[in-house]
Formats: structure tokens, C-alpha cells, sequence
């Protein structure tokens, strides 16, 4: 299969879909790969490297113009009109983006394979693993960063000082995104506190530093109590496919005190706290009640090496399948197939359907 590799055009975005290291791969594999000139250069992965690696260099046209393109985020309104019902594979969060977006792969009948949406057996999802725990990781040192008083902060710097604690730190959520902001909270020697549905996640949640760590079951009343006194709130909600629920209301961040930091990591899938909008790396924070919110979709970009090595590993065996056996890849596998959200004109993916109201056009693969 003919196989194109994009350069990222998103604001900031410098991660690339393909290492040399996994072009190579590819390639070996039996397979034609197409870069577009520079898509590596943000992670630090120039040209020759891919050239070196067998890749062909070749302009934006000619990458989208395969039969399986390889991307990092969704297509934004500029690049629409290279969908031309070939195979996308990226990252797309179809129910926190524009209906445009969407409407688009349809009306091309791109068949478009999401990452985030992916399962395996166990009903997790490997492909947004890897740049979940970047984010979550990364939320906490943002969150230090603008707690500051030059950045708009209360002035609080989390961590502990001469053996006293200084910080607290709240994280709706209990995925991969929430363990990774609690493990780097505590690590530090903030107080955390973790919010949660199911009470025997806790002894995955809390590593050897747990003595900083809470684990609560998540209701309106906990969440409300502990967001009196917080310094920093991390958003981390995640509904497969489904746009993220509003856990945290207006009227909470209201409460908050003046110059207390939301990172609300949920942003791709429309944030799950009331306030949130998407921001960018080129503007990435606005106040609101006083409360400085980020809210930026594409937080891993701003470490594209580390994301892109993590990227390629995740991905690249499901690339190889989908270069190998196109559509009947994702049929062999019922797990593969849950990451299929748009074929053949249809919405593939329910929850997708059901937040952009497009269950009249819902077609089960």
C-alpha cells in the first residue's frame, strides 16, 4: 500500500505520525512510504533521516494523495480539501471537534480510523495511552508554571519547602491522564486529591508516595467541599468516543479562589469542566471567574520528541495492519474496529453520532 506521512499544520503541533525508525518498518514491511518534506523537523527528525530510512519526499499534495495517511491530530478546515476517501489514521476526537469536521469526512467518504477510539481486549484504549500519561504528567508542571504571580497566579508554588507541603492539587478523573498528574503532584509533595468512580482503582492510582494522595468516589458534594482550598484543578474525564461530561459547573469554579489554575486535559472532547474552551501553545490560558483556565488541545506537541517516539510505538502496528489489509484489517479485529468512525459515508462510532446528532446518518461497521 501507498503510505503518507503529513506534516502537522495545527498551531504549535510538532509531533509527526512516523519515526525513520518506524518508516523503515514499513517499508520493510513491503510497503511505499511518502513524507511530506519537513513533517519531522519539529520532533527532531529531519529529512535525510527519512530519506535514509527508504521514505520518498514529497509535497503536501502528493502525502495526502495514498492510500493510507498517517497523522497526529485531525484535519483542520485548511486541509478538508485533500480528503478524498483514502484511509485516515490520527487522532481525530470527532465529538469535541467542529461538526465541519466530521461533516467533511463524510461527504468525502474517507474512511477515518481514530486512535483514541481503539480498543484491546480489556476495553482500554493503547493508542491514547502514551500521550495521556504526557499529558497528565505535563498538567502539573503547566499548572506550577501559571500558578505564579508574573503568569496571573495566586502565587503558590506546589511542592515541599524545608519539609512543609505547599499546594493542593485536585484531579477529576481516574484514567491514565489522572495517575500520571497524581503520581508528578505527589511526587513533588503537594497534597492530591483524586476523583474517582470505581473505589478499587485507588491502589493503581496511588504509587509509593501515596502518603499525599486521597482517593474519593466522585459525587457534586466531594467535588464542591474540596475546590474551596484548591490551588490547582486537573481536568481528566474520558468517555470513549463520547463527548466528556461536564463534572465541574460554573457555579464551582466560582468558588475558587482568585488566581487558582485549571488545566483541563479533557479539552479534546470538549472539556469536562463548564468553563473551558479550547486555547492554543500560542495562546494558551484566559481568566475566568478570576481562575486562570488551560484548556489546550494538543498539550503533548509542546514535547514532540518524547511524544513522537511514544506515538510511533503505540501506533505503528496497527499502521502495518491497516497498510496490509486496508478495511479488512479492522474487520479481523472487533477491538481495531471500535477505532473506525466514519466509512463509506455512515458515522461508524455511536457516541460520535449521538454528540453531533448525526444518529440518522449512525451505521454500524
Amino acid at each position: 500500500m501507498k503510505v503518507g506521512v503529513v506534516r502537522e499544520i495545527k498551531d504549535q503541533e510538532n509531533r509527526v505520525a512516523l519515526t525513520p525508525a518506524g518508516v523503515r518498518a514499513m517499508i520493510s514491511a513491503g510497503h511505499r512510504v511518502c513524507v511530506q518534506l519537513l513533517a519531522g523537523a519539529g520532533s527532531g527528525y529531519g529529512d535525510g533521516a527519512y530519506r535514509e530510512a527508504g521514505a520518498e519526499l514529497v509535497s503536501a499534495e502528493e502525502a495526502w494523495n495514498c492510500d493510507l495517511v498517517l497523522k497526529v491530530k485531525e484535519p483542520l478546515e485548511s486541509e478538508y480539501h485533500w480528503l478524498r476517501g483514502q484511509i485516515v489514521f490520527t487522532y481525530l476526537h470527532l465529538a469535541g471537534a467542529p461538526r465541519l469536521l466530521t461533516e467533511s469526512l463524510l461527504a468525502s467518504r474517507t474512511t477515518a480510523v481514530a486512535y483514541e477510539t481503539v480498543e484491546n481486549e480489556a476495553g482500554r484504549l493503547p493508542l491514547l495511552a502514551p500521550m495521556s500519561a504526557v499529558a497528565g504528567a505535563m498538567s502539573i508542571t503547566v499548572g506550577n508554571h501559571y500558578l505564579s504571580r508574573p503568569n496571573g497566579g495566586k502565587g503558590v508554588l506546589l511542592g515541599n519547602l524545608l519539609g512543609r507541603s505547599h499546594g493542593k492539587v485536585v484531579i477529576i478523573g481516574d484514567g491514565v491522564v489522572g495517575q500520571h498528574a497524581a503520581r508528578a503532584a505527589a511526587g513533588l509533595g503537594s497534597e492530591v486529591v483524586v476523583f474517582g468512580l470505581d473505589p478499587r482503582k485507588a491502589a493503581s492510582v496511588l504509587p509509593a508516595v501515596s502518603g499525599q494522595i486521597r482517593f474519593l468516589v466522585s459525587d457534586e458534594q466531594r467535588i464542591t467541599q474540596n475546590l474551596r482550598d484548591v490551588d490547582l484543578l486537573v481536568g481528566a474525564v474520558l468517555a470513549h468516543g463520547a463527548r466528556a461530561p461536564h463534572v465541574v459547573t460554573e457555579a464551582m469554579v466560582q468558588q475558587m479562589e482568585p488566581g487558582s489554575v485549571i488545566v483541563d486535559v479533557s479539552i479534546d472532547q470538549g472539556g469536562c469542566i463548564e468553563t473551558s474552551r479550547p486555547t492554543s501553545h500560542s495562546d494558551p490560558v484566559f481568566l475566568h471567574h478570576g481562575v486562570v483556565h488551560y484548556a489546550v488541545t494538543n498539550m503533548p506537541g509542546a514535547y514532540p520528541r518524547s511524544s513522537t517516539m511514544a506515538l510511533t510505538d503505540a501506533t505503528l502496528p496497527y499502521a502495518l495492519r491497516l497498510a496490509h489489509g486496508g478495511v479488512d484489517a479492522l474487520r479481523a479485529d472487533p477491538y481495531f474496529a471500535k477505532g473506525l468512525n466514519t466509512f463509506d459515508g455512515h458515522v461508524c462510532c455511536k457516541p460520535v453520532a449521538e454528540a453531533l446528532s448525526l444518529l440518522d446518518n449512525f451505521r454500524p461497521f
